[in-house]
């Protein structure tokens, strides 16, 4: 069993999980968006749907002392745009109970409500469609309005510094010092791989030894939606790979865990999560006013590879973007620096 199958499976299971405190309604919506939607989108839609019921359980007087798997789609055929938008500013900001039974402070800008507006429309869109509710009050709410941010990325200087640092490992705590000799192969290689093939944190950590071809320069990873496809790299990721790989034919890994490419030092496949603070843990030194993750370091690629090729469609099968407006973030990022060169170019006085 591959990798992305274990983790589809993990998330499979706490889908159904989350299911079980939703009202009986919900089992038909999910089955049918089994064919359309990938796991980790069903499992948001859960708990965002999860979350909208719990709304009207604890906010809406008309159903109080109601909980959530009570509610039937009598109850929601009653909503109406109004509570939709109460919602939208519930959203706002709100306090929930944690899993150590305390209890945390939420707040959501618009991005995290336009998402979960998404959820409850995709519950009124099939019910509708359904003809077992005549009415969707969550399409006659306004889309909260999303601002488009600056993409932080990398400039080339700070590649550059980052990847001394990996090397180095001079700027690091004394306590992450301890552990640098035994890691500092395995994460020049991880931030090397990232920053020269633009690949997602969770296709990296999913690869394996054998699907990595020294002969031709590439990776067979498993995109979104579960394609295959290979991803080609240079003499930069092809040295520091083998320089690991080199290092890692040495190693023992866990029973399940034997063709992993990428180990952590408990010798079992390194997670996402990990990978993330690792990235942090170098970047926070190098560019501390910028909130480096290994997503950020792809959209240094994707910069860099517009800049260089000037191709946006080739941008977009390289980074593995379904839609083209995803990657014209990238073009409209080197606009701007093509804006600021001609700032500089143009002179009013002759020296």
């Amino acid at each position: 069993m591959t990798y992305q199958k274990e983790d589809d499976n993990k998330v499979i299971q706490k889908t159904r999980e989350v299911l079980k405190e939703l009202p009986s309604f919900c089992r038909e919506l999910f089955l049918s968006l089994g064919s359309t939607t990938t796991p980790k989108t069903r499992l948001g839609y859960a708990y965002d749907l999860k979350l909208f019921f719990g709304f009207l359980v604890q906010e809406k007087p008309e159903f109080e002392g109601r909980s959530i798997k009570s509610l039937t789609l009598k109850d929601i055929a009653g909503l109406k745009v109004v509570d939709i938008n109460e919602y939208l500013d519930y959203l706002s900001y709100y306090i929930k109970e944690d899993e150590d039974g305390g209890y945390a402070e939420v707040s959501n800008a618009e991005n995290g409500k336009s998402r979960k507006l998404a959820a409850v429309r995709k519950l009124y869109n099939y019910f509708c469609k359904t003809e077992k509710l005549e009415t969707n009050p969550a399409e006659l709410a306004d889309t909260p309005k999303i601002r488009q941010k600056e993409i932080i990325r990398l400039e080339p200087d700070e590649v550059a510094r980052l990847l001394d640092s990996v090397e180095s490992g001079l700027e690091l705590t004394k306590g992450q010092q301890r552990f640098h000799a035994l890691t500092k192969a395995r994460d020049l290689a991880i931030i090397t791989t990232l920053l020269g093939t633009g690949m997602r944190v969770s296709e990296l950590v999913g690869i394996d030894l054998n699907d990595i071809d020294f002969g031709a320069n590439s990776v067979v990873i498993t995109r979104k939606g579960h394609k295959r496809m290979s991803v080609y790299f240079g003499a930069e990721v092809e040295k520091a790979l083998k320089d690991y790989i080199s290092l890692r034919n040495e190693m023992t890994p866990l029973e399940g865990h034997e063709n992993a490419l990428f180990l952590s030092l408990q010798n079992k496949r390194i997670g996402v999560r990990s990978v993330e603070k690792m990235v942090k843990k170098y970047a926070v030194n190098v560019t501390p006013q910028k909130k480096i993750s290994p997503h950020k370091l792809r959209s240094t690629y994707g910069t860099e590879l517009y800049k260089e090729t000037g191709d946006i469609y080739l941008v977009a099968d390289v980074l593995g973007h379904n839609n083209i407006n995803t990657t014209q973030k990238h073009y409209a990022q080197q606009q701007d620096s093509n804006r600021r060169k001609a700032a500089r170019v143009v002179k009013l006085r002759e020296d």
